[in-house]
């Protein structure tokens, strides 16, 4: 049985949610040091987010105290749940909805970003949190991360073939057979598909950095403007593609564009360091930001998104000690979707 069969398909990020799925970081997640740095930043995004909605915070259970004297707010839960990583958006499960008023959720097969890092209590972290809340479980036959794909509710889904279509997630399925899936569980009718990720990104190209909904028929891309820079060639074919396009409804897309910041390195890896790793929240929209030489394209991507969202509060968080573990926002969070009718 697919989600579809029963009617349900996922909403968009910007529809209303009902809470906020988090993790507290681990040390043995492998975060480059000062590990002591990861806490206070994460916690700060945590409070951010519990100004809008309430958030349940999963939490190793030798960690849960920790978690607590970090986390302390009428709008946080904590959960004691075992994971590998903080990255709740990609181990967590992605929630779906039908006209009656039911939730429910897909359990993906998750193994660590094509086997880079231990994923074991990860994968189970999607029917530990299902089984917590008694809700309906879809167990999906495809290794896939949350933050590979992003829907805009109106039957289109954008992803990138540097991600989906790697030998290290689904080697014995064809680019067709992928699709045919995300059809049925997502319910999704038409499939945009961008080549690569920014360079760097060792999830191997995830949506979530490059590209993503603002509303039926509008898409945000981040843009590389430096001809020296490898992510200049990358953003024009993204662009190219995108002008090329139509939504499910045969919509031309239109297209909001956010300079990236600088090139940054640290301990001589170079950060994915992306305004697009935002994460919509109830009346607002969290951002990460980077401080220092990023001033000035913080400046501009706080006043585009102004603009494009003059309904929202924009929230800015520092995003520059997250991205030394290869995320930020919008990959540490996985919305739970307010299930009423009528609200999505």
């Amino acid at each position: 049985m697919f989600p579809t069969e029963c009617g349900f398909r996922m909403p968009p990020e910007w529809s209303r949610h009902q809470r906020t799925i988090m993790e507290w970081p681990v040390k043995e997640a492998l975060w480059p040091e000062p590990f002591e740095d990861i806490l206070p930043a994460f916690a700060e995004i945590v409070h951010t987010i519990a100004r809008f909605e309430p958030v349940t915070l999963l939490a190793n259970p030798h960690l849960v105290e920790e978690a607590r004297a970090f986390c302390h707010h009428d709008n946080i839960e904590i959960l004691p749940v075992k994971h590998n990583d903080s990255w709740a958006r990609d181990n967590g499960p992605t929630f779906v909805v039908n006209p009656q008023g039911e939730i429910a959720g897909i359990n993906w097969i998750f193994n660590g970003w094509g086997g880079k890092y231990p994923s074991e209590d990860d994968n189970r972290v999607a029917s530990v949190v299902l089984g917590h809340w008694n809700l309906q479980r879809f167990d999906a036959p495809l290794v896939m991360e949350g933050g590979s794909f992003h829907v805009d509710g109106e039957g289109t889904l954008l992803t990138t073939e540097e991600c989906l279509l790697n030998p290290n997630r689904n080697p014995d399925l064809s680019r067709g057979q992928i699709e045919e899936y995300l059809q049925k569980y997502l319910n999704v009718s038409k499939i945009i598909w961008l080549k690569r990720g920014w360079i760097g990104d060792d999830t191997d190209g995830h949506i979530d950095n490059v590209a993503c909904f603002a509303g039926p028929g509008r898409i945000i891309a981040q843009i590389c403007s430096d001809p020296e820079d490898p992510n200049f060639t990358i953003s024009q074919e993204n662009l190219e593609i995108l002008r090329g396009e139509t939504d499910a409804k045969g919509r031309k897309f239109e297209i909001i564009t956010v300079e990236q910041p600088r090139a940054t390195y640290y301990q001589g890896v170079r950060l994915t360091l992306s305004y697009l790793n935002f994460y919509f929240v109830n009346g607002g929209i969290v951002l990460p930001v980077f401080g220092g030489e990023h001033a000035e394209t913080d400046r501009k991507a706080v006043e585009i998104l102004e603009k494009a969202f003059p309904d929202r509060t924009i929230a800015p968080v520092n995003g520059l000690i997250i991205a030394r573990g290869g995320g930020n926002v919008h990959c540490l969070t996985q919305q739970v979707p307010d299930p009423s009718p009528n609200r999505y």
